[in-house]
Order: structure tokens, then C-alpha cells, then sequence
């Protein structure tokens, strides 16, 4: 274990350890040396890589205090992806912070790459211009410029509104933001009436029909001898026939 900081309870009666490892550390038995010669109550607190780097401080690559020492108090995870959208170098002593890890600011431009590149095709699509087909090899969202390579290895470096005029004109189309945009999926609508019932009665839940405040309608049993005793709605009780 390394120990990065430590921190006094304003009465002096914690006394709090930050410290960093590779893997989980059994520090019950540093606990009680380090109380017995604090007498005071003993605190050890692992913590990551960043949040060491945030309560140390230092100045990154930048010039500038870091991020999540001065003004950022949420760490965000960053992967390297980010990286990969931005075009940026992969080596990781390139693109890591003080900490080891990979930058913060990785995320702090990540959306305009993406908003931007939405403009431009796709690398690697084959596209028909005024040359024929030709590939799309890179893109340089800065200069508005596309790097285009044709069947026969000739390669060009068209402005984005030159290529998109002969796209046009050949009958194609280059996607735009809102093309490449999400479709919202729209609820369906919700039936107003329910499903109908199979005893001729109209719509329901299948024991009739509903009433207009949307009550189901209860069903008017018969007077009468008839139901439990066989008989005929209407008639005095007629007893069962006998069974053969």
C-alpha cells in the first residue's frame, strides 16, 4: 500500500488515511499500531488513482492545475473510444493525465467530433463523383476538405461542398445530421375499445356489454324455476328429467 494523504478531524479526534493499492489490503492490525501511537481513532480509506491525483494536485500536460483538483467534481469514466472518434494518437503516454490514466478532457469535445462528422461520409464508402467511383480515405472536419482515392490509385483533396455539388449532380445524396439522426419511436395508440366478447353482446370483457360511463353492464339473471333446477326461464321449477 502507498500512502497518498492523511487528514485531522478539526477536534483531532479521527485521523483519517488515504492510501492506494494494486488489490483489496487486510490493515487491521496497522490500525491498532497506528492507534496506539495516535491515540486517537484510526481511519484507513483506500481510494483510486484519480482521486489521488485530485487531492494532491499537480499541473498537467496543458500547463494548467488539473481538472479534478481545481474546478471538476464529478469523475466521469473515459474510455478510449473518445480517443478513436477524435482521430488522436493511441499511445497511451499521448493521451493519459498525471494519474495514469486517460485524460478528462478526452470528453470535453467528444460531442462536437461527433455532431461534426455526421456531415461528412462515411471513411471508407466508396462513392460516385465526377471521376467515377472513388473512396473515401479521410476526412478533415476543421478545413471542411475530404480525402478521396479513385479505382486507379489517383488520389484528391476536395473541399466538403465541391463533393457534395457532384454527388448531386450524379443523382446521389451524402448524408446530413438530420439524415443520420435517430428516429424517435412514436407510442402506438391505445385501443379505446376492448377486445369483443364471444357471447353476441357487443364489445366488453365478455360477460356484455359496457355502459356509456364505461362500467361493464352487469348480466340480468333469468326469474323463475329455471338455472340450478333445469327448467325453462320464465316457467315454475321443472324438475330434471332422469337420466337413462
Amino acid at each position: 500500500m502507498k500512502v497518498s494523504d492523511t487528514e485531522w478531524q478539526w477536534d483531532r479526534n479521527k485521523l483519517t488515511i488515504y492510501f492506494t493499492a494494486e488489490k483489496r489490503v487486510d490493515f487491521r492490525a496497522l490500525v491498532r499500531d497506528l492507534a496506539s501511537v495516535f491515540r486517537t481513532r484510526i481511519e484507513l480509506r483506500q481510494i483510486g488513482v484519480r482521486d489521488e491525483a485530485a487531492r494532491l494536485s499537480g499541473v498537467g500536460r496543458c500547463g494548467r492545475e488539473y481538472c479534478c483538483s481545481t474546478w471538476l467534481t464529478e469523475l466521469s469514466p473515459v474510455n478510449l473510444g473518445l480517443a478513436k472518434d477524435q482521430h488522436l494518437s493511441l499511445n497511451p503516454s499521448q493521451i493519459s493525465g498525471g494519474c495514469g490514466r486517460l485524460l478528462c478532457c478526452l470528453k470535453y469535445e467528444h460531442e462536437f467530433y461527433v455532431t461534426a462528422r455526421k456531415r461528412f461520409p462515411k471513411e471508407g464508402k466508396s462513392i460516385r463523383t465526377s471521376m467515377g467511383v472513388e473512396k473515401v480515405i479521410a476526412v478533415d472536419i476543421f478545413r471542411e476538405r475530404v480525402f478521396l482515392k479513385s479505382e486507379d490509385q489517383r488520389s484528391r483533396i476536395i473541399p466538403l461542398v465541391q463533393l457534395r455539388e457532384e454527388v448531386e449532380r450524379l443523382g446521389e445524396i451524402l448524408p446530413t445530421p438530420e439524415s443520420r439522426a435517430k428516429p424517435v419511436p412514436i407510442p402506438e395508440a391505445t385501443e379505446l375499445a376492448e377486445t369483443p366478447s364471444t357471447n353476441g353482446h357487443g364489445t366488453g370483457n365478455g360477460s356484455g356489454a359496457s355502459r356509456p360511463d364505461g362500467a361493464p353492464r352487469r348480466r340480468r339473471r333469468h326469474r323463475g324455476g329455471g338455472g340450478r333446477t333445469g327448467g325453462t326461464p320464465g316457467t315454475p321449477g321443472t324438475p330434471p328429467r332422469p337420466e337413462t
